[in-house]
């Protein structure tokens, strides 16, 4: 499953996964684009493993990393509690 994380200015839409057997999260990066319909990558928590990805930019990647490392702490606190909505009770 899939939990919505946040939404950019720019339409970018960050979801992440619950967490695997393994420890891992799975975080899911997707931008409308007119060119490509969506540009689109996912990266691996807690390593940073970054695959899949679809014309995005290695400057595009690596603002991703920046905001996923600063939020990385709740991302895999939420993956625990079945995502936001569920960790926070609303």
């Amino acid at each position: 499953m899939m939990y919505p994380f946040m939404t950019l200015n720019d339409e970018t839409e960050i979801v992440h996964s619950d967490m695997q057997n393994d420890g891992r999260v799975k975080v899911y990066i997707e931008r409308p684009d007119e060119k490509y319909g969506f540009k689109h990558a996912a990266c691996w928590l807690p390593d940073y493993t970054w695959e899949d990805i679809y014309h995005f930019s290695e400057e595009e990647i690596k603002q991703f990393e920046e905001i996923i490392r600063s939020t990385a702490h709740l991302i895999i606190e939420f993956s625990q509690e079945g995502g936001f909505e569920n960790a926070s009770n609303l």
